[in-house]
């Protein structure tokens, strides 16, 4: 999402770090540069004028401008402000009234509100371990109901009976009702939208809130829709008193002004971010962590989170036994694959790792992408047993065979089998050096296929 802006400050900040000592006249050319880039992000006018301030009265302090690094410390001030803008801190997000307690979703039509809230639903069931019903309360768009019921399937989360003909206050009184009498801990509300805020909307909305007095009303928008989501945000939080936000489509060509700008403007914090279609895709919303990804720092903490959540750890431990004892087949490849896309592919990992705006360049002009990733398993999934097994069996018929199983070419198949052997040569150098050379030069699944070794696995 925020892409655009990382380019934006990288340029700035290389100037400034190049700078053996700063003026007053450079850090206001820089913060020139920054406000219009948080402009063209589509951040919100005040926001910026009053970052800028307390950026640049920060940064022409004595201690930056005689520091030995002073480039560095206005980074710093930037990252540090960046996290207050967005801040406070999150914590991850929990439903702590007492049962039955009602989270209400709101937001405009088309922003995913039914899809985030199988996906909350999903979340409080699985990491609170509390028992969720979910209720639509959309009794405008033709089969709502029903795909928040298909979703609630796919989730294994329970949904209220659909009766036709109740109004949106009927529905939310007779979800209320069912989850005292079934014991449910949580009970999601899923409100209609509209294309646009207006009256009939706000008052719908509020009826429906005096009803259940939830302990939870979360604004869902679409952070593709720029400034207008802030609008909206500004509207909803006015009627309704919103305890949160949930930022959908962050994994969108979306310049990120939304999101730098709802908390100033709004006073409402960010809690959740989604981050793709699958229930699985949502992600707690930690100001530090999105500042650092702007400024280009990376995400480190957020990629051990997920890839202690996403990976498999009995298939990890029976990769580190086979790396130890120097086996190491296409079937381990194929499963290294996979769980480089379960943590977002090449792309997700990547955007995660600091200082990889380079590398991830260099990754597009050779064509190393995600769907490289998918072909690759297929070049796999397209070979016998016995050819995973004993990849040396694999000769020029055999390799024409697997291309066509594949829809793929033989050179694909030719790098498939190159970067295999490559793997393999550090398996025994790895088993050389025994377990603690293993650990010190870590796994290499946890490189994006095709990149070159780290230090010292060349």
């Amino acid at each position: 999402m925020f892409d655009g802006l990382t380019d934006r400050f990288g340029e700035i900040f290389d100037r400034l770090k190049k700078r053996g000592a700063l003026s007053e006249a450079d850090v206001t050319a820089a913060m020139r540069e920054i406000r219009v880039a948080l402009l063209e992000a589509d951040v919100a006018l005040p926001v910026v004028k009053n970052f800028i301030d307390g950026v640049r009265e920060r940064a022409i302090g004595e201690e930056v401008l005689r520091s030995v690094t002073p480039g560095q410390q206005v980074v710093k001030i930037v990252n540090d402000y960046l996290t207050e803008m967005l801040g406070p801190e999150s914590e991850e997000f929990e439903v702590r009234a007492a049962a039955p307690a009602a989270v209400m979703m709101v937001g405009l039509q088309g922003s995913g509100k039914t899809t985030t809230s199988a996906k909350i639903a999903k979340r409080i069931q699985e990491k609170q371990f509390k028992k969720v019903l979910m209720a639509s309360l959309d009794v405008r768009r033709p089969a709502a109901q029903q795909q928040l019921e298909i979703l609630g399937k796919q989730a294994n989360v329970a949904t209220l009976e659909i009766v036709p003909f109740q109004t949106p206050r009927m529905i939310a009184d007779r979800a209320m009702e069912t989850a005292k009498k079934e014991g449910y801990d949580v009970v999601i509300l899923d409100t209609a939208g509209r294309l646009h805020v207006d009256d009939e909307l706000m008052a719908e909305v509020a009826d429906v809130r005096d009803g259940a007095r939830p302990a939870e009303i979360l604004l869902v928008a679409d952070a593709m829709t720029g400034q207008d989501a802030v609008n909206v945000a500004q509207s909803f939080n006015e009627k309704l008193k919103l305890t949160g936000i949930v930022l959908t489509r962050v994994d969108g060509d979306a310049r990120g002004g939304a999101a730098l700008s709802m908390k100033a403007v709004t006073g409402t914090p960010i809690r959740l971010l989604g981050t793709g279609e699958k229930l699985e895709a949502l992600e707690t919303f930690h100001p530090d962590r999105i500042a650092s990804r702007i400024l280009g720092m990376g995400d480190v903490v957020s990629l051990v989170e997920k890839a202690s959540e996403m990976v498999e750890q009995d298939e990890a431990e029976r990769l580190v036994k086979k790396m130890e004892s120097g086996r190491f087949d296409l079937d381990d490849f194929a499963s290294q694959l996979r769980q480089l896309r379960k943590m977002g592919g090449l792309n997700g990992v990547m955007g995660m790792l600091p200082g990889v705006k380079k590398a991830q360049a260099q990754m597009a002009a050779a064509n190393i992408d995600d769907k490289m990733v998918i072909h690759q398993e297929a070049i796999i999934g397209s070979m016998t047993v016995s050819e995973r097994k004993k990849p040396d069996l694999i000769k020029a018929s055999r390799k024409r065979r697997i291309a066509s199983g594949s829809g793929t070419t033989v050179q694909d198949v030719n790098k498939v089998l190159k970067q295999y052997q490559e793997m393999t040569r550090m398996m025994k150098k790895m088993k050389k050096m025994g377990k603690k050379g293993l650990m010190r030069s870590g796994l290499p699944g946890m490189m994006p296929p095709g990149m070159p070794p780290g230090p010292g696995m060349r």
